[in-house]
């Protein structure tokens, strides 16, 4: 339910706040007023197209903010939660403390804020009346915010139709909306729990399917994949790479190279060091004696002694290797071509896989098993199509059955509403709950039943059509012309489906249109009794109904400093009296018109 509403600089609005109770609310006023601007507000909070012209004049942005309780459990809670929006728990107390008085509170709940900020380029001028022009539209920016974090437009209309519904002359948010009429047939039939099970199942089918058609798509190009992963396997097996091998090759492919010049270099040191005449070695041996016999005379010269000689020693050994290394280049042209030949096909396939022999390891265990795959593909294909046949056969029972019950329930809907609409004074109407098959798409050869597309919802399209008049084909409801009829249809849907909506607030602007009398009492009592399961606006000129409401505002213009303002009070029982009076009796209240009002308020209790 919508606990309160704060308006700020919205065309004639400097700053309005509305609290709502539980049940039923009317906002009555003189025409002109003002009173479609709050509608036009709630509206706008809830999604609805912005508009440069909403801005009041002067002003640089308008806000419009609303509080909702919501019970918890509820789908707007859960649609929050997936969208990552925060929310908290709210005390009872404090929603009390912010409603009028708190009556009717349905007590602890969850509160919902949600702003919208619409920001112009303030040029109105501000010395001028209401008729002052607004911010061209280029300049216009609008951002919505639920619970004070940022949210997309279609964030904030995913959650319109389960906070508010609204029938006006102009729009409704849900009703009219074909796509919401079947979720309405449901829960008139009790047929809920079965389409959200036949969703499941039908999940489930179009997972199997998905895979189906990547098998397909496989197996279309499965030969020429498949000599494609074969010739890329039987190159990596033919060469057989060990990690680390280009490394080793490349070095081996060097020493081929320059076998000759390392031969001459290697040999050459092992003579000057160890075997050629004047070896640094036996020079090193005669000069480590010589110290030693110096050390006999003076014992620090020991560690040098020993130094030369391990030195000596050491370039030995050295001598020795580089001997053995000369020895053992291989000047073998034949291997430096194998060598080179090898090292070419490697650097090939790093290239292609690389850049590493480890990665190439990896690639070719995952090129076999893409292999073992594709040669399984067609049983895999086999056995996918078993899996939908059968899941098909089972979804398309389901759905034929569902499909059944609707249209049973639909002729039940349509009887029980077109009573409701004789009562409103709309005898003559007729109205058809159509059930139709989803007309199939091009893409959608896979998922049919019968012909009809299949969805998570069923095979059915609903839509709620409706002939005002005598002799009228049935039409879609949002196509009809007169706002009272529309307003009407919708009050006569609510009333059966009052139970059944998942809006918390139902709005209604100019229901009463083109009626009076005995009519108007029986609109008012209509909206009352929706009023029972639904918080209820209503926006009328008709003390009949302004009178059966629960809680009464009026809306008033006046003019302060030059400029125009709208305002809106609630009033007290004793104010009611005299508002409903003026309803009767015009700008001037006799007795007859308080007395009448009097009778009409004491009726409702």
């Amino acid at each position: 339910m919508l606990v309160q509403l704060q308006i700020r600089n919205l065309v004639l609005i400097e700053n309005l706040v509305l609290e709502l109770r539980a049940g039923f609310n009317v906002l009555t006023g003189e025409t002109g007023a003002g009173k479609s601007m709050i509608v036009d507000a709630l509206s706008l909070v809830l999604g609805g197209r912005a508009r440069a012209d909403l801005v009041r004049a002067g002003a640089r942005e308008a806000e419009v903010e609303a509080l909702f309780e919501i019970p918890a459990g509820s789908r707007v809670l859960a649609k929050l939660e997936a969208a990552g929006i925060p929310f908290d728990d709210v005390a009872a107390a404090d929603l009390r403390r912010s409603a009028s008085g708190g009556a009717g509170l349905a007590g602890a709940g969850v509160g919902v804020v949600v702003r919208r900020v619409l920001q112009g380029d303030g040029g109105g001028d501000a010395s001028l009346g209401g008729g002052a022009s607004a911010p061209p539209a280029a300049s216009l920016r609008s951002r919505a915010y639920v619970n004070g974090r940022l949210c997309t437009a279609a964030q904030l209309a995913d959650l319109a139709p389960d906070l508010c519904d609204i029938a006006s002359q102009h729009e409704s948010v849900s009703l009219a909306d074909p796509a919401t009429h079947v979720e309405y047939l449901d829960a008139f039939g009790k047929l809920d729990n079965t389409r959200d099970s036949l969703a499941e199942d039908v999940d489930a089918l179009a997972s199997v399917v998905k895979e189906l058609e990547t098998v397909r798509a496989s197996e279309r190009g499965r030969a020429e994949r498949e000599d494609f992963v074969a010739f890329q396997l039987h190159e990596l097996d033919e060469l057989a790479p060990e990690p680390g091998e280009e490394t080793l090759l490349d070095q081996e492919r060097s020493r081929l190279r320059h076998a000759e010049r390392l031969t001459q270099a290697t040999s050459a040191a092992a003579e000057r060091l160890y075997e050629g005449e004047g070896a640094i070695c036996d020079e090193l041996g005669r000069l480590a004696a010589d110290v030693d016999g110096a050390a006999s005379l003076d014992g620090s010269l020991t560690p040098l002694a020993r130094q030369i000689e391990s030195a000596r020693s050491e370039l030995s050994d050295a001598a020795r290797a580089l001997a053995r290394y000369a020895e053992g280049v291989d000047l073998n042209p034949q291997r430096l071509i194998e060598v080179e030949e090898r090292l070419f096909r490697l650097q090939k396939l790093l290239r292609k896989h690389g850049p590493t022999t480890a990665e190439l390891l990896v690639h070719r265990e995952a090129l076999r098993g893409e292999l073992e795959g594709l040669a399984g593909s067609t049983a895999r294909a086999a056995t996918l199509e078993k899996d939908r046949d059968a899941r098909l056969a089972k979804v398309g029972s389901r759905a034929r059955t569902l499909s059944q019950r609707r249209r049973q329930a639909a002729e039940k809907l349509a009887d029980a509403v077109g009573r409701e609409l004789a009562q409103l004074g709309m005898g003559r109407a007729r109205v058809v709950v159509e059930v139709a098959p989803i007309s199939m798409g091009a893409a959608d050869a896979s998922l049919q039943i019968d012909g009809a597309r299949l969805t998570r919802s069923g095979i059915d399209r609903v839509e709620f059509l409706i002939a005002p008049n005598k002799g009228e084909e049935p039409r879609p409801m949002r196509r009809i012309a007169s706002g009272g009829e529309l307003s009407r249809a919708l009050l006569a849907l609510k009333r059966v489906l009052a139970e059944k909506g998942p809006a918390g607030l139902y709005v209604f602007d100019e229901v009463d249109a083109g009626v009076g009398g005995a009519i108007a009492e029986v609109i008012g009592r209509s909206i009352a009794d929706v009023a029972r399961h639904r918080q209820v606006l209503c926006i009328t000129h008709l003390p009949q109904i302004a009178a059966l409401a629960d809680g009464h505002h009026v809306v008033g213009k006046s003019e302060v400093k030059g400029r125009t303002l709208t305002t809106v009070r609630a009033l007290t029982e004793k104010e009611r009296v005299e508002e409903v009076a003026r309803m009767i009796g015009g700008v001037k209240v006799g007795d007859a018109a308080r007395r009448a009002a009097e009778e009409m308020l004491n009726g409702r209790k």
